[in-house]
């Protein structure tokens, strides 16, 4: 058995390792770009889309949660906000895209345990465009000052364009904070076991976005709410999942470990 070990080990070289690597940077780029598709042509019905956000800044009212015009009016008079707000909105990707590359290289065991959770919350998200097209406030909503739309110095007015080809009709789930809370929690499981505050700290980074996609006219708070179920739901589907890979691959590493000290 120790020899078997010995043998698996072995072929684990630095050129198995980065082709392995290779492979998964394809599959992700490959799924990001199959989901930015399937987003576009998905829930694309401005009647329904209309309609379904009547209905729930109707049910902001009765419970007390329609918060987003006077929020919106009060960024619109803070400038230095304004900007910040906007730059936040617009690059969330890049600390998202700065954690899958801290997974992949060196933690590329435990990115392969989480990409379940990955694709489930896409899957999740483009089933919802379509069962539900919403109209962001910013469209629905008089009174919003399309906060992007008019500070965005790269897409500015471009992105009210519904003529461009894109679905500007998915605001539930918000994916912003979706992704931003997907990136929080890779940290958060990679590192709560060895650095807990640090894994805690994460979470600043999706309730930051939670107040910028509310305050910037894109968002209901409603929508926040039921991303964030959602997101439980990728979690509860894939954790157990999750749980039994990593035990097997700490159990694998241990085996390894042995035939090594064997030799």
């Amino acid at each position: 058995m120790a020899e078997q070990t010995a043998r698996r080990d072995e072929t684990r070289t630095p050129a198995h390792r980065w082709r392995r690597l290779a492979i998964e940077v394809l599959l992700l780029l490959v799924g990001a770009v199959l989901f930015f598709r399937v987003h576009h042509l998905v829930g694309t019905d401005l009647a329904r889309a209309t309609q379904n956000a009547e209905h729930l800044m109707s049910l902001e009212r009765a419970v007390g949660l329609d918060i987003e015009l006077g929020a919106n009016r009060w960024l619109a008079g803070q400038p230095v906000l304004v900007a910040a707000s906007v730059l936040y909105y617009r690059l969330y990707y890049v600390p998202l895209a700065g954690v899958l590359v801290w997974l992949l290289l060196p933690r590329a065991d435990t990115y392969r345990v989480l990409r379940v959770t990955i694709l489930v919350v896409a899957v999740l998200a483009l089933l919802c465009y379509w069962l539900l097209p919403m109209s962001p406030p910013r469209f629905a909503m008089p009174g919003i000052v399309d906060i992007v739309a008019e500070n965005d110095p790269v897409a500015g007015e471009g992105t009210r364009d519904l003529a461009s080809g894109e679905n500007h009709f998915s605001a539930f789930p918000s994916m912003h904070v979706g992704w931003s809370s997907v990136a929080a929690y890779l940290v958060w499981f990679t590192l709560r076991r060895e650095h807990p505050r640090a894994a805690w700290l994460a979470w600043l980074f999706p309730a930051g976005m939670v107040v910028v996609v509310i305050v910037t006219g894109n968002h209901y708070v409603l929508e926040v709410v039921g991303t964030a179920v959602v997101l439980t739901l990728a979690l509860v589907v894939t954790r157990p999942w999750a749980r039994t890979t990593s035990t097997a691959d700490a159990r694998d590493g241990g085996r390894r470990a042995d035939g090594a000290a064997a030799r």
